[in-house]
């Protein structure tokens, strides 16, 4: 922020040389960013952080420099004198959005000589590198540089009606800023505008508009002084491209409790310079005026945290010094946080202020500092482990955004679910949160393609977005669950999705341990796999896995098949490592059996598995899948299914003939129960 010295010193008791602003203000942390010298005055420029807008203004620097040197903060003093009709028999206001403008005020004052203002003002403008206009708007810029709050002046008479209307803007609605060479710019749904009874006249917060600026000829004037919504501010600002002194510290937070203060200087200013006579009364409109917050420290905790012994008579003299109105009751310092500190929350705040008022050098540093190292969350483990394992199959790991077009979010949305569209993005095309990784997975996967690497293999962790209607409240839940996605190429030839299934039973084993209870189920409700599975571990659904529609497919102009699987895995992540046990190796060698089997398409591998499982067949050790084989030789509608038996006997080497009365009786069997033909 630009400074001016002169201006600086007007409020304090005893002026500060340059030299000693800058070092004064840099030890409360607002450093020196530059100074050039004009004409008699020193403007310097402060940076300034984001949680201190009441700093954005000389008095509140003045403050901060009063505090740490012991000095005396001298405050404009105020006496109005209303001697005209009470303002509310001139205009009215209407806050229609009091979440968005909390408390909007206005004042009138007629008969204004609007004419170039006085040296002084004028050169306290010019020392801080502004150009003054004429006597009206520059006490407005003033009372800003100032005070820090924002203000504007309307020319009564081209309000219509003399009506304020403070409101959402009509999308596409017309408004010409104010400004040399400003065009018009159409607006917004999501705006905040000021109104007459017509249209809009300012951009809330932001910039007054041209039609109701003050002129050479304005005689009556209304005073608008109030606050917004910083978020609105700054999404509007950004929105239009259009920045102003006032955006820059409306986006910082004002307090309803300043505005009075701020709109009575202003007045008394226009007075002085413009003569004219004060309307009784102001009209205002919005929310009560929260009362102030209170925020308590303990001293200890205060002196563990600086680590320095500063005694309690210090510590509530350093938060005197900043009107806190620090009451020592016990072991703790009450206080009530002045109206412009919004940054000022918690007990950690509070130490931070006694700290600056302690002054930071003056806080030894030590020369070492003992670390230990922690040891990494079970959660980082398991997602780098994750990302190990996959990688070791040829996967690459991508990080996409998280909005994508609706377009695409409507193929992966589930039917009972509705997409999480964001507000306020103007022609944006990706305002839809995503409710899969695929689609994201799939644009980087036809990159690729496009580019000739057509067998590249994707994963991605990330979170996943939807509405869920409740019947019960009669509203909307938010849903958010991270989930992990993979998407490869598929080999028609053979079953497309088995390293889809070898990889997630790979993952399960990892994250949650060997012998857990893996199910699938093929589903056709889920309308971007073609077929689906679903996969549940230990009964609980886990998430989908498949080939992906064609439909799906054709909108990235991919013409082969591509396996895709989105499952909930990083659920289990903040248990990882799972508990293991080791067991010794086999000491005797197992004899395999394979069994080819030809059933109808509808028996799963699940059946012939329960089968063999219900027969408690002596030692055996595992029963597996091999593979799955459809052909003209096995006919229409049918398949032929090869599984593995291993047998093996803990004190001997096993004979054939020990193993030959269970397979025949797995044979039998699944002859009868799942009416197999065994393949020769």
């Amino acid at each position: 922020m630009y400074t001016s010295v002169k201006w600086i010193n007007d409020y304090l008791d005893r002026p500060a040389s340059a030299d000693e602003q800058a070092e004064l203000l840099t030890a409360v942390g607002f450093p020196l960013e530059g100074r050039e010298d004009v004409d008699g005055d020193v403007r310097q420029d402060f940076e300034m952080t984001s949680n201190r807008g009441d700093c954005v203004c000389h008095l509140g620097l003045a403050r901060e420099i009063a505090a740490i040197s012991g000095r005396s903060l001298v405050e404009p003093t105020l006496n109005l004198n209303p001697t005209g009709p009470a303002a509310a028999e001139l205009i009215t206001v209407e806050n229609r959005e009091p979440q968005l403008c909390p408390l909007y005020t206005a004042r009138v004052i007629r008969g204004v000589n609007v004419k170039p203002s006085p040296d002084w003002l004028a050169d306290r403008l010019r020392a801080r590198g502004d150009i003054p206009r004429n006597n009206i708007v520059d006490a407005t810029n003033f009372v800003l540089f100032e005070l820090g709050q924002p203000t504007h002046i309307f020319d009564l008479a081209k309000l219509k009606n003399s009506a304020i209307i403070i409101r959402k803007a009509v999308a596409d609605e017309s408004f010409l800023p104010i400004g040399e060479g400003a065009k018009p710019i159409k607006l917004d749904a999501e705006d905040l505008v000021i109104a007459d009874a017509e249209r809009a006249v300012a951009l809330a917060g932001v910039k007054g508009g041209a039609e109701t600026a003050v002129t050479n000829s304005t005689t009556d004037i209304l005073i608008e002084a109030a606050t917004f919504h910083p978020v609105t501010v700054r999404t509007t600002s950004r929105r239009h491209n259009i920045a102003s002194d006032s955006s820059y510290r409306f986006e910082r937070g004002v307090h309803a409790a300043q505005i009075e203060r701020a709109a009575d200087r202003l007045a008394q200013l226009i007075l002085e310079l413009a003569g004219g006579e004060l309307c009784e009364g102001v009209v205002a409109d919005g929310n009560p005026i929260a009362e102030l917050r209170t925020a308590s420290m303990r001293t200890a905790r205060c002196r563990a945290l600086l680590g320095v012994e500063i005694a309690d008579d210090e510590m509530i003299d350093a938060l005197d010094r900043l009107g806190f109105q620090p009451q020592l009751l016990g072991e703790e310092i009450s206080c009530t946080v002045p109206a412009h500190r919004l940054d000022i929350e918690r007990e950690v705040d509070l130490i931070e202020e006694v700290g600056r008022m302690y002054r930071h050098e003056n806080i030894p540093v030590a020369e070492t500092l003992s670390i230990r190292i922690a040891p990494p969350q079970p959660s980082e483990m398991a997602r780098r482990d994750v990302a190990d394992l996959l990688v070791g199959s040829e996967f690459m790991e991508a990080m996409t955004y998280s909005l994508i077009s609706e377009e695409a979010a409507m193929q992966f949305l589930p039917p009972n679910m509705q997409p999480l569209r964001l507000l306020g993005e103007g022609g944006r095309s990706e305002r839809v949160l995503r409710p899969s990784i695929l689609p994201n997975l799939l644009q980087v996967y036809a990159h690729n393609y496009d580019h000739g690497n057509e067998r590249v293999k994707l994963f991605e962790h990330a979170a996943t977005y939807a509405r869920l209607g409740d019947a019960a409240t009669g509203r909307d839940k938010h849903l958010e669950t991270v989930n992990l996605a993979l998407l490869h190429p598929g080999e028609p030839a053979d079953s497309p999705t088995r390293l889809t299934r070898g990889v997630i039973d790979r993952l399960i084993e990892l994250i949650c341990g060997p012998g857990q209870d893996v199910e699938i189920e093929p589903i056709d409700s889920i309308p971007w796999y073609d077929p689906g599975v679903v996969v549940r571990l230990n009964g609980d659904v886990l998430g989908l896995y498949g080939c992906l529609a064609p439909t799906v497919l054709d909108r990235y102009g991919i013409d082969h098949v591509l396996c895709a699987a989105e499952i909930g895995l990083p659920r289990f992540y903040d248990t990882y490592p799972p508990e293991t046990e080791a067991t010794a190796l086999p000491q005797f060698p197992a004899i395999e059996r394979d069994v080819s089997l030809i059933v109808a398409e509808s028996v799963q591998w699940a059946d012939i598995e329960a089968c063999v499982a219900e027969l408690n067949l002596d030692m055996l050790e595992a029963t597996t899948f091999v593979t799955t084989f459809r052909g003209k030789q096995i006919g229409a509608g049918k398949k032929s299914l090869t599984m593995r038996l291993r047998f093996r006997a803990d004190d001997r080497t096993l004979r054939h003939d020990e193993v030959d009365p269970q397979m025949n009786r797995t044979i039998e069997t699944l002859t009868s129960r799942v009416d197999a033909e065994i393949r020769q």
